[in-house]
């Protein structure tokens, strides 16, 4: 018996019967919610009792829990629970997947059937085309002919081929491996055949982590000839993994490398170890790397105690200073390494910092006997939130403990050298100890002490108030206090240690200071902004600075006098030295602010020794304050020039002219610009005098530039250079070309850079780098004149 509906657009609905199991067939798998309505439009709605099927004819539209399914004709048969679907089938889950087919033909469960000429999109843009596609077993479906691609159809040109795409004779997804396997698969680039595999496999989709091998790499150098690895994954469970990546080369034999990652409730932490027994060692004569086995240990980790505090370390072993260079482990331009173990903590007006470190160089001039051990250093400061007598109190905590084991003596310049021909050891600039006594007096002169050998513990104290008060006139008077409190205890021999005191020394210092700060800013509103002149004026009174040169200098070599220390407490840069007696800082500064956010800002000033020992004037172990333009009772001027006059261009100049002649010791001038949406560029221009004392014989010029450009939405070029103008050459550059869309990436890049690292006095790289979205990212790297390269 057949029952006939005539309907002409006709809609039926119902909860149970014939049209309900059409719709369950198809979305009985995916469907998420039991209570769901289903809707059913139709030219013609079919109910077959005889054949016990259900058949919808003409502009066939099942509507079910946020599905959508569409066909000319639609036959449920309820005895076989099958479905078939027939003409421009188009199945739309809630999910927004799209499946587009000719036909199909599956159980009511999607646990067997077939699809012809199918095409699938889904919302994370993969897209999947077969000739046809067969199901069963329940989790497993086998595209025949089928190709993917994330990338988009032409909208011009649908039929015109991706720009990439993966053709497969088969391509099979198991559901339950969670893998898709390719059989006879072929990458392709607009439709040309570049790469074939008879076989290969990936992650399905659903899967973030799953075992198997990743993308080979390979390495070229003269010393270890070519080689190749095929690093394999090891997926032990959601949080821990396991990565074996053996290469192989063929000068040297087999370097096993392997890292293990575990992710815990509260951190990760890793572990990878790599060694080597070479079999050709002279390929490294007269380098670390001469010996028979190599090899290096290497773990992280970080793990959260609660919302402000957190604990980790870094760990570094190796067998030799250039090994992870040598095996393409490290970035070659990568200079020294860090262990350490940390803990920090950070408050809303506190923060905590102790850790323990040992650095590592990485060049073959380094010494390692000569790198600190730091057991600890720890590093605290806090500022009160409620006033202290109306003002502001701070205080900071430093303890530093270090030991070295072999003093680090450099020369000071090279033109000492014809005077001590033998006080200097070869391309390291090391001084020769031994040589002490010949060289007498002069050594101070010849060399700087960068690190003393023995031990060194320091334990400081700082503590600072402060109160800013403004009288009727609208001056500004801000009175401060300072104290800072030093124990140390110094182990060295004098025979080791020049200019250090010898044996045991235990050593007090107190530095307290009281100042007065005075502004006066005068302000001036006009039509097009505002203007401020400022003078600024600080007196600060405290006693001599004591024990000069018996604390070893090691935290505070770093100095340089310029515009942003002018005005502070002291201007060295750590607390192994402090500022002593009464100094004065003037200076005035003016600032314009336009009304369309514009800004010029500029500094003038000037700092005196006014009375007691000028701190800068008495060098120390490392020569610190020497020709730093604060030796003189009156310093050298400072000045700044900011200019802003919109958020796309910036430029700021500094100076440091001689307080005698008004020559300049030291200029600097960075400018930034955005000239258009896509064209950005910027520039470093800098000048420092010579400075003998502290190791620099001759005056310092160069010039850094860089820019980007966008030419459209997808390319992007970028460059950068830097000329040294004592040399006249350059001696660094950087060109870099990059290509992005929504699912291809090109960089290419070339880096010329005269950083010492490794055995490398320079190191000129050139890098490729493809990305393909979903599969991965593959890059190759060659060190042209250095002999090495490497790609993965």
């Amino acid at each position: 018996m057949v029952a006939f509906v005539p309907a002409t657009g006709a809609h039926a609905q119902s909860e149970q019967g014939g049209s309900s199991a059409l719709a369950a067939g198809v979305l009985q798998q995916r469907q998420s919610d039991p209570n769901a309505k289903m809707l059913v439009t139709a030219d013609e709605l079919v109910y077959d009792y005889t054949r016990n099927e259900v058949i919808a004819e003409g502009n066939v539209q099942i509507y079910y829990d946020g599905a959508v399914l569409q066909a000319r004709r639609v036959v449920y048969d309820q005895q076989g629970s099958r479905l078939r679907a027939e003409g421009g089938v188009r199945l739309k889950d809630k999910d927004g997947t799209v499946i587009a087919a000719d036909s199909l033909d599956l159980s009511q469960d999607f646990a067997d059937g077939f699809v012809n000429s199918l095409r699938i999109d889904t919302p994370d843009d993969m897209h999947f085309v077969a000739a046809r596609a067969d199901r069963s077993g329940g989790d497993t479906t086998v595209l025949t002919s089928g190709a993917y691609t994330p990338c988009e159809p032409c909208k011009e040109k649908p039929e015109k081929p991706p720009l990439w795409q993966v053709r497969a004779a088969k391509i099979i997804h198991k559901e339950k491996e969670q893998t898709i396997y390719f059989e006879d698969a072929r990458l392709e680039f607009f439709g040309i055949p570049i790469a074939w595999v008879p076989y290969m496999e990936a992650p399905d989709p659903t899967v973030k982590r799953k075992s198997g091998f990743l993308v080979p790499q390979f390495v070229n150098s003269s010393e270890i000839g070519y080689g190749v690895t095929v690093p394999y994954f090891w997926n032990i469970a959601p949080n821990m993994d396991v990565t074996f990546s053996p290469l192989f080369v063929s000068k040297q034999g087999v370097m096993l490398d392997g890292e293990f990652r575990h992710r815990l409730e509260t951190g990760t932490y890793s572990i990878r170890a790599a060694g080597i027994i070479q079999e050709d060692k002279d390929e490294f004569a007269g380098q670390p790397g001469y010996r028979d086995q190599r090899g290096m240990v290497e773990t992280h980790g970080r793990f959260n105690i609660n919302e402000n505090w957190y604990w980790g370390w870094d760990g570094w072993l190796m067998s030799d200073e250039t090994f992870l260079q040598d095996y393409n482990l490290i970035s070659a331009t990568t200079r020294e390494v860090t262990s350490q173990i940390y803990l920090v903590g950070q408050g809303d007006r506190s923060y905590f910092d102790l850790r323990a470190m040992y650095f590592t160089g990485l060049t073959s001039y380094d010494v390692e006997a000569q790198q600190p051990v730091i057991h600890p250093v720890l590093d605290y400061s806090k500022t009160l939130g409620e006033s202290v007598l109306g003002g502001q109190f701070s205080y900071d905590f430093n303890l530093t403990s270090l030991t070295r084991d072999e003093i680090d003596l450099r020369a000071t310049s090279a033109l000492y050298a014809p005077t001590f021909p033998t006080l200097y050891d070869g391309p390291t600039n090391q001084c020769d100890l031994a040589k002490v006594e010949d060289a007498g007096a002069a050594l101070r002169d010849a060399c700087l002490m960068r690190g003393m050998v023995g031990s060194y513990t320091r334990l400081s104290g700082v503590v600072d108030w402060r109160r800013t008060f403004i009288d009727t006139a609208g001056q500004m008077w801000t009175p401060f206090f300072n104290m800072q409190l030093d124990v140390a205890s110094v182990q060295s021999q004098a025979d080791d240690s020049p200019w250090l005191p010898g044996n045991d020394e235990q050593l007090f210092r107190a530095m307290p200071a009281v100042g007065l700060e005075y502004r006066y800013p005068f302000i001036s509103a006009q039509s097009w902004g505002t203007q401020t002149i400022e003078p600024i004026a600080q007196v600060i009174i405290r006693p001599d600075e004591t024990d000069i040169g018996q604390f070893p200098n090691e935290d505070a070599q770093s100095l340089i006098f310029d515009d942003t220390n002018l005005f502070d407490v002291s201007k060295y840069s750590g607390y192994d030295r402090v500022e002593g007696g009464g100094r004065g800082n003037i200076g005035i500064q003016y600032t314009a602010n336009f009304n369309g956010g514009g800004q010029i800002n500029a500094l003038f000033g000037q700092s005196y020794q006014l009375f007691g020992k000028n701190s800068y004037a008495y060098e120390d172990m490392a020569n610190t304050g020497a020709e730093s333009g604060l030796e003189t009772d009156a310093s050298d001027y400072v000045a700044r020039l900011y200019y802003q006059p919109t958020q796309n261009f910036s430029v700021i100049n500094r100076f440091r002219f001689d307080q005698a002649d008004w020559s300049v010791e030291r200029y600097e001038i960075e400018g930034r610009a955005v000239l258009t949406e896509k064209l950005s560029v910027s520039a470093l221009y800098g000048l420092y005098t010579a400075q003998p004392e502290l190791g620099y014989y001759e005056e310092r010029e160069g010039i850094l530039g860089m820019g980007t450009l966008k030419l459209d939405e997808r390319w992007s070029l970028r460059a950068a250079a830097r000329y040294n103008l004592n040399l006249d050459e350059i001696d660094y550059t950087l060109f870099g070309v990059s290509y992005a869309d929504e699912c291809f990436g090109l960089a290419l890049s070339y880096r010329s850079d005269f950083t010492e690292s490794g055995n490398r006095s320079r190191v000129d790289t050139v890098l490729v780098t493809i990305s393909l979205k979903t599969l991965g990212e593959a890059g190759f790297s060659s060190q042209l004149g250095s002999g090495s390269s490497s790609s993965d």
